[in-house]
C-alpha cells in the first residue's frame, strides 16, 4: 500500500514517520527546502500527544524530544495581569503536569529524520484528483498516483478545499504578533515580574498579550545533556501580542522585522499600556516578529471533514484549523496521525479512513472549542471588560473589570 502525505508539517511528518514505521511504502512532500525554515516558535505537547508521538516514532526520537523539551511541571504557576502589570490571578498547579513546550524547528527536525528519505522537500503540490480510481497527487509537471493520498498541508490545504469544496476554516477575528526575548535582555524588575512562567495581560479594546517561558535547558523534560538538540539553549519568552482584526492590523500585516516591532509597541502605547509591560516586545529580537492571522474551523464536531470517506483525506489543521490560544493545535495533528496509522493497520483503507474521520471529527471540536473558547474572551474585551466578565463568567475578568482605569 502506497500513501502520499502533502505537507511536511508537524502532522504530516508525524504520520510519514508512524508509516514507515510500520513497513508502509510513503512518500511525504512539502513545498520548503529546509525543515528548519518554518513559520511559529514553540508548541506544547500534553500527555496524549505524547503518547500518541511514542505510537509513531522510536524511542530514542522521544528521548531526545524530552531532553529537548521544556517541562511545565517545573515552572511556576502561570499568570494573568492587566495591562499595566498588575497581578488578577494564577493559573492551575503544574506541579504534576506532564506537558512538554517545545521549539517547533526541534520537533519538525526530529520527526523529518524519522521520515528519512521519503520526505521530498522543494515540491508544490497543486491539486488532487482521481485517475479512474486512483488517487493522484498533481505538479505543475507531473503526476504522482496513490492507495491514499493524505492532506497534512495546514490551513490552506489544497487537499481539504478540494474535498470540501470550499475553505475549511475562516479568520477568528484576531490577529497574532510573536517574537523571541531573552530573560537576560529584560531589566532585573521585568525578570523577576514574568518569573519562571507564562503568563497574559489583558485589556480593554481586545488587546492582550502572551508571554510564554521555554526554558529547555534549566527546565529540561528529561536530563540528558548528551541528547539535547534545542534550538532555544537559555531561558526565553516567546511572546504573542494579539489585537482584534481590523484594517488597521492588515496593515501591519504587511511589515516585517524592526519595523513590524515598533508599529505593535505604539498601538500598545496608545491603548496605554505600561512601559514595563511592554519591554519584552521592546527587548526582542527584530528579525523574530512576525505577524499571523488566526484562522479556526467550525467547533462543531459535525461540520470537520464535511466529505465522505474515500481514499483521499486530511488531517490536521487542514480539517480542523485551530487558533494557537489552547497550545493544542499541533498536539491534535500528532493524534491525528496516530489514529490514521492505527486504523490503516487493522482494517482496509475505506473503513480505516472512515474510522479514523469519525475520531478525528471529535477530537477537532475539543481543542477549537476550547481554543475558541479563550479567542471570544478576549474579543468580548473589545467592548467593555465588565460586559465580559458578565457573559463569560471568568473571576480573572471580573478582576481586570475593577482594574481597567
Amino acid at each position: 500500500m502506497r500513501v502520499v502525505v502533502v505537507g511536511g508539517g508537524i502532522g504530516g511528518l508525524a504520520l510519514g514517520a508512524g508509516l514507515r514505521s510500520r513497513g508502509f511504502e510513503v512518500t511525504v512532500f512539502d513545498r520548503d527546502t529546509d525543515v528548519t525554515v518554518t513559520g511559529g516558535y514553540h508548541l506544547t505537547l500534553d500527555d496524549r500527544a505524547q503518547s500518541a508521538l511514542a505510537e509513531l516514532v522510536e524511542p530514542k526520537i522521544m528521548q531526545r524530544l524530552l531532553a529537548s523539551g521544556s517541562a511545565l511541571r517545573l515552572r511556576e504557576r502561570d499568570a494573568f495581569w492587566d495591562r499595566r502589570g498588575r497581578l488578577l490571578g494564577h493559573g492551575p498547579d503544574l506541579s504534576a503536569s506532564g506537558s512538554v513546550d517545545v521549539d517547533r524547528i526541534t520537533l519538525r527536525t526530529l520527526l523529518a529524520e524519522a521520515v528519512g528519505d521519503d520526505l521530498h522537500l522543494g515540491r508544490t503540490v497543486s491539486g488532487v484528483g482521481y485517475d479512474g480510481d486512483t488517487p493522484q497527487v498533481l505538479f505543475a509537471d507531473t503526476a504522482v498516483s496513490a492507495d491514499l493520498v493524505v492532506g497534512a498541508d495546514g490551513a490552506h490545504s489544497v487537499v481539504a478545499r478540494h474535498l470540501a469544496g470550499g475553505p475549511t476554516n475562516r479568520p477568528a477575528g484576531i490577529v497574532g504578533f510573536s517574537g523571541r526575548t531573552l530573560r537576560q535582555d529584560l531589566s532585573p524588575a521585568e525578570q523577576q515580574r514574568l518569573s519562571s512562567r507564562s503568563g497574559t495581560a489583558i485589556a480593554p479594546r481586545g488587546a492582550a498579550l502572551y508571554v510564554g517561558f521555554l526554558d529547555p535547558v534549566g527546565n529540561a523534560a528529561l536530563d540528558a545533556p548528551e541528547l539535547r538538540m534545542s534550538v532555544t539553549t537559555g531561558p526565553t519568552y516567546i511572546w504573542g501580542a494579539m489585537l482584534p482584526e481590523s484594517a488597521a492590523t492588515d496593515t501591519l500585516r504587511t511589515l516585517r522585522g524592526g519595523e513590524l516591532q515598533t508599529a505593535i509597541l505604539d498601538i500598545f502605547r496608545e491603548r496605554r499600556w505600561s512601559e514595563h509591560t511592554l519591554e519584552v516586545i521592546a527587548q526582542a529580537d527584530p528579525q523574530s516578529v512576525a505577524a499571523f492571522r488566526f484562522n479556526a474551523a467550525s467547533t462543531r464536531a459535525a461540520d470537520l471533514a464535511p466529505w465522505p470517506a474515500g481514499r483521499i483525506t486530511a488531517l490536521g489543521d487542514a480539517v480542523h484549523a485551530t487558533p494557537p490560544t489552547a497550545g493544542m493545535g499541533a498536539g491534535a495533528a500528532i493524534r491525528d496521525a496516530a489514529s490514521l496509522v492505527r486504523h490503516l493497520g487493522e482494517s482496509d483503507p475505506a473503513t480505516a479512513v472512515g474510522r479514523f474521520e469519525a475520531e478525528m471529527r471529535q477530537r477537532g471540536s475539543e481543542v477549537l472549542t476550547l481554543a475558541m473558547k479563550t479567542v471570544r474572551w478576549i474579543l468580548a474585551t473589545d467592548t467593555a471588560l465588565g460586559a465580559a466578565a458578565t457573559a463569560v463568567g471568568t473571576p480573572i475578568l471580573a478582576a481586570a473589570a475593577r482594574l481597567r482605569r
